[in-house]
């Protein structure tokens, strides 16, 4: 059964999803919390278009919403949505993709709501630059570095202290 949505309601920032099915054929009465992640759909730099996807996988039952907003205001522009997968465990997965041009210091939530939740699950993404990340590996870098250099110089130094290394008296070994 596909999911039909009109080209209209693609832009619309909450998706609510849900399979109608008989009674009985579903996993029963237990419920399963979502698990929640955001990834960029490619790794580029700031201020170029990207697709941040909300993943939304193992969850039962089916009903589930999902919305995306940005610096805390809901986006409605540039949401869409796969249609719910089954996973054949009786649970089931959807992702959720915003369209956007990530710009420095904008924060995107992934806002869900789902039976088995008492509140909702909400996973942030932050827009870094380029020399944000380069600070860090350079940070990194610098810390690996330093260990290395301490335990060489460790090394060295209790070699040192052994005192020297030559032949032994000749006198003890006959």
């Amino acid at each position: 059964m596909a999911l039909q949505i009109p080209s209209l309601l693609l832009s619309a920032a909450v998706v609510v999803l849900m399979v109608l099915s008989s009674p009985g054929t579903e996993g029963g009465d237990s419920e399963k919390q979502p698990n929640v992640v955001i990834s960029l759909s490619r790794t580029e730099a700031l201020n170029h278009h990207n697709t941040l996807v909300c993943s939304v996988t193992d969850f039962y039952p089916a009903k589930i919403k999902v919305r995306w907003f940005r610096n805390g205001q809901e986006e409605t522009v540039g949401v869409s949505s796969t249609q719910l997968i089954r996973n054949g465990d009786w649970t089931f997965q959807v992702l959720v993709m915003l369209e956007m041009t990530p710009r420095r210091g904008e924060v995107y939530t992934c806002h869900v709501e789902h039976p088995s939740l008492k509140s909702p699950i909400t996973v942030e993404w932050r827009a870094q630059s380029e020399s944000a990340w380069s600070k860090m590996l350079s940070g990194i870098g610098g810390c690996v570095l330093g260990v290395i250099f301490l335990g060489l110089g460790l090394f060295i130094r209790h070699r040192s202290q052994k005192g020297p290394r030559g032949p032994p008296p000749a006198g003890l070994l006959q």
